[in-house]
């Protein structure tokens, strides 16, 4: 048994469903673009953002070491670690991977304009010294979204990012967020979104529903007002119009967050007639049970 975790959070500490056994090392504090009007993960007065001290996130990996401790994964938290210069990504990984040697894999959020500022070289150094996978919430693929929700990027800036960490070795997981055009987008949604994981043909692509805990008036403000909010019959359909869309060779599929009405799981794009034929069940039986329309599943 361990003693306490040696290691100090600014809560509240978010990772990807994935990363449940990761340890997680916190190299930031919240998220350096922290704009986006339909995330609310970083809007805490606490979680404003600023690096970490070098020293002490060094000093936590060293003390994982002497407690004995041995990871087979490590997941660079908040919002977008890649941020940081190479120097202290160098410095952070090295010491992983110098103190915890039983780790196989470090992976991280990361904001497509953050790699843009990292070369070819930079990623395939990252890659050797231990980063194998990068999360990145691309949302949707199309523009006109993107800029109604200040996303801060476009279909380009995503593609691009996702192609050249994939050319460096980097393993992509890509997550696109079910309703968030709307109902007046929502087909628009469907088909630019497709089109980015064809175009980039991600490792992993997983889709969340668009959900608000703390009121979305900022969000429609940025759709001038007129965001009328999907079912979950639209959900489905805009899921189905998604997945007949694509065109992937081996992409691992998941629609199974706690948010989702459906759960999907399967291999695009060989799994694909499956997927559809269980999101067509899905739509005859919420239309069977209108009571559900609205996402009222009792929990």
């Amino acid at each position: 048994m361990f003693e306490q975790l040696p290691v100090q959070y600014v809560e509240p500490l978010f990772r990807p469903p994935s990363e449940a056994r990761s340890l997680i090392f916190q190299v930031t504090n919240g998220c350096s673009w922290n704009r986006c009007t339909y995330c609310e993960m970083y809007t805490d007065p606490q979680k404003k953002f600023r690096p970490r001290a070098e020293k002490q996130v060094l000093a936590e990996i060293r003390a994982c070491a002497e407690q004995g401790m041995e990871p087979r994964r490590v997941f660079l938290a908040d919002g977008d670690a890649l941020v940081l210069s190479m120097r202290r990504l160098r410095g952070i990984l090295g010491e992983i991977k110098a103190s915890l040697p039983s780790v196989s894999r470090v992976s991280s959020y990361c904001l497509p304009s953050n790699l843009k500022r990292k070369s070819d070289e930079d990623l395939e150094e990252l890659e050797s010294l231990g980063l194998k996978i990068i999360y990145v919430g691309a949302e949707s693929g199309d523009d006109q979204i993107l800029q109604y929700i200040d996303k801060g990027e476009t279909y380009a800036t995503t593609a691009e990012a996702l192609i050249r960490a994939s050319a460096a070795g980097i393993k992509t997981s890509v997550m696109i967020l079910n309703g968030i055009g709307g109902k007046a987008l929502s087909h628009q949604h469907a088909l630019a979104s497709a089109r980015l994981a064809n175009d980039t043909q991600p490792d992993y692509l997983a889709t969340l529903v668009l959900t608000f805990y703390k009121g979305h008036e900022k969000f429609a403000a940025g759709f001038n007002g007129g965001f009328e909010e999907l079912g979950t019959v639209g959900l489905c359909m805009e899921m189905k119009a998604l997945i007949e869309a694509t065109e992937l060779e081996n992409t691992i599929f998941r629609s199974d967050h706690v948010s989702n009405h459906m759960v999907l799981k399967g291999v695009l794009g060989k799994d694909k007639r499956r997927l559809l034929s269980q999101i067509d069940e899905s739509i005859l039986y919420f239309k069977k049970h209108p009571e559900f329309e609205n996402g009222n599943f009792g929990y």
